[in-house]
């Protein structure tokens, strides 16, 4: 468990302390809160970036891929020096470098059925940076035996949705019963606008932080849209 003195807290967090959201009880929480977010890419860059920078006392990363140039467009926690390295161990010396006082606990591994509750029980609340079914349902599904909200984000070339998932009712199969079906879709295609997930990966941010700090209305067993092409944005009852 992390503390944060309060020096530390006025100099660095003063624009959060002045929050009435927040606050330095909000703060504390943020100090002790452990997030686990699974993929450091698209998504997850932006999502450990603002968690990192906010305070968020632990935060784990779950991936097994390496940084390639083709990711720099979208994920910027790494660079054009880092291509073939590792993409969580980069992703936390990064983060570490942005925050000294926020544990990082890299997981050099692909999250599947078999290990998903395992990792899942050692934090607060789950961040969904993935790009494909099969780990999402292993997410929901954990979460749902362990109590734990699953902060979802699923982006597509210049659209994205983020959901708080297993904190009320919904679950992910809530949104996709039909596993089968979902896990035989063809792949929707790598196309990508860079901005799409840093909107929806900071999107998720927000909403861990509202429910880490416990203020606002998060999307619990609500559905958020944006079509970046319009701006219009829905919120649906799940």
């Amino acid at each position: 468990m992390t503390y944060v003195s309060y020096d530390i807290m006025s100099a660095r967090y003063d624009r959060q302390l002045i929050l009435p959201e927040i606050g330095s009880e909000g703060q504390r929480k943020l100090s002790e809160a452990r997030v686990l977010i699974i993929g450091v890419g698209g998504l997850g860059s932006p999502l450990a970036t603002y968690l990192a920078a906010g305070g968020v006392g632990t935060i784990g990363l779950v991936d097994d891929d390496i940084v390639s140039v083709s990711n720099l467009q979208r994920q910027v926690l790494y660079d054009e020096s880092q291509q073939g390295k590792p993409k969580v161990l980069c992703a936390k010396q990064r983060l570490e470098a942005l925050n000294s006082g926020v544990n990082v606990v890299a997981y050099r591994t692909k999250l599947t059925a078999s290990n998903a509750r395992e990792l899942v029980s050692q934090y607060d609340i789950v961040a969904d940076g993935t790009d494909n079914f099969a780990a999402r349902y292993a997410i929901s599904d954990a979460c749902e035996a362990l109590n734990t909200p699953f902060v979802h984000g699923a982006i597509r070339a210049l659209d994205g949705q983020v959901a708080v998932l297993c904190k009320g009712k919904a679950t992910y199969r809530t949104l996709y019963p039909d596993e089968e079906a979902m896990l035989s879709m063809p792949h929707p295609g790598k196309a990508v606008a860079g901005v799409t997930p840093a909107v929806v990966g900071s999107v998720q941010a927000s909403q861990v932080t509202q429910l880490i700090c416990g203020y606002g209305e998060p999307l619990i067993d609500r559905l958020w849209t944006v079509d970046l092409r319009t701006m219009q944005s829905f919120i649906i009852d799940i």
